[in-house]
């Protein structure tokens, strides 16, 4: 009985001291490893923040880095690649923002990029959401009719607006007519321009024109805000 007992026990630390030894190996990898990417990120301290005054950039890590002018001046910038472009975009100013701040707001451009969106594009975005939320809404269409109605007086035949409405309604309203003027941008005005910027060149500038000043007249309305697409 115990020769076999003592053969069962020698069996099973046969077979599991591989086992064993994986788990430890593992264990003490991810321990390692955990440590080291711990040392990629949030390598400043407070009080490194606080007191370095040499000019130059200091790296947190993860895109963060302390940014030291001649002057003495400190911001924050995040710097990241997008499809194969460096890039930075400023996080603010230290006094402003703390170290807690920035390594927060460089987290949350870590994930837009993880998600495939442009930290710097995606905040000209907001801000522009920010800048419009009071802004009277009006449709592209109701824009352009009231344009075209607005000039009619300047045209001097019938042609002219006709064309205008025409082409306006062939191409530009299927595509964004419907859209708040002020959301309008540069992916849709290339919708609609780019089925015939090839077959119908001349045709196709004429609609880009006419979509500018549109947009312009909506502007200088106040029913949109920022750059004409």
């Amino acid at each position: 009985m115990y020769p076999a007992v003592l053969l069962g026990l020698f069996g099973i630390l046969v077979f599991t001291r591989p086992l064993i030894f994986a788990i430890i190996h593992v264990s003490f990898v991810g321990y390692f490893v955990g440590r080291n990417m711990a040392r990629s990120i949030n390598r400043l301290s407070a009080r490194k923040v606080s007191t370095v005054s040499d000019p130059g950039k200091y790296a947190d890590g993860g895109g963060l880095n302390l940014q030291v002018s001649g002057s003495g001046s400190k911001s924050w910038i995040f710097r990241f690649m997008l499809n194969g472009r460096a890039r930075e975009m400023g996080l603010g100013p230290y006094h402003t923002i703390t170290l807690a701040g920035a390594r927060e707001a460089a987290t949350e451009c870590r994930r837009q990029l993880l998600d495939g969106f442009d930290p710097i594009e995606q905040r000209k975005l907001k801000q522009l959401q920010a800048a419009t939320a009071n802004t009277p809404s009006m449709s592209f269409r109701e824009c352009s009719d009231s344009y075209i109605s607005a000039k009619c007086a300047e045209w001097k035949n019938d042609k002219h607006r006709n064309q205008w409405v025409s082409t306006l309604k062939t191409y530009v309203h299927p595509i964004f007519g419907d859209r708040p003027v002020h959301t309008i941008d540069t992916m849709h005005v290339m919708q609609a321009l780019e089925p015939i910027w090839v077959s119908k060149t001349e045709t196709a500038s004429r609609i880009r024109g006419r979509i500018e000043n549109i947009l312009d007249w909506a502007a200088t309305r106040g029913y949109r805000q920022g750059e004409n697409p």
